[in-house]
């Protein structure tokens, strides 16, 4: 295994990072409007990936949009913009947020702070810690960590529906020539009810 990166926040700047996502997805969708960071807090200088989920709090809580990257390209602050822009944007989930959605909308945010390049990804990873990429051939997909938890999977079937994400065999996370990635976060998210954000 290689590893890269290690980003850590507190409790402050992980709900920051949640209402700065929450923002932009309010901007893009009432406005148009990308959101610009601002004065931003120092951790959000760190050169590291965001994930952003948006899920509906109505029915069985449907997933609306999730998107970002675990790369080193971006500062955090714009990481976060960017991610929450693309979960909200039609090309996520098929369809673009609405604004009559914004309200019945919990946002979870994904820090990245590590990310580790493994050879046998069945052994090393940790359920409901790591979330997964895989990258064949110019073919790239990545799932987000709480998914398994959240719907019985095993290590094996994880990493099978991210190959099936990026276009490619549910078996091309065996192949030598696949990139397999774990990407270790913190996690944050608005509390359905409406209370404080947590740390998951």
């Amino acid at each position: 295994m290689s590893e890269a990166q290690a980003v850590r926040l507190d409790y402050e700047d992980g709900a920051r990072a949640v209402e700065l996502a929450r923002e932009s997805v309010e901007s893009f969708v009432l406005q148009g409007q990308r959101e610009q960071p601002g004065s931003m807090r120092d951790a959000f200088y760190n050169r590291t990936g965001a994930f952003v989920r948006l899920q509906s709090t109505r029915g069985r809580g449907r997933l609306r949009g999730c998107a970002g990257a675990y790369g080193e390209d971006d500062q955090l602050g714009h990481a976060i913009v960017d991610a929450a822009i693309q979960a909200a944007s039609e090309g996520s989930c098929g369809s673009e947020v609405e604004a009559k959605e914004l309200e019945n909308l919990t946002v979870s945010v994904c820090i990245v702070s590590r990310t580790t390049l493994t050879n046998d990804p069945v052994s090393d990873i940790r359920l409901g810690t790591h979330g997964v990429a895989v990258d064949k051939g110019g073919q790239h997909g990545w799932l987000y960590p709480t998914l398994p938890v959240e719907n019985g999977w095993s290590a094996a079937e994880f990493l099978s529906r991210a190959c099936r994400k990026a276009d490619l065999s549910p078996t091309a996370w065996q192949d030598e020539e696949t990139m397999v990635t774990l990407i270790e976060g913190q996690m944050f998210r608005e509390r359905p009810d409406g209370g404080a954000v947590e740390e998951l």
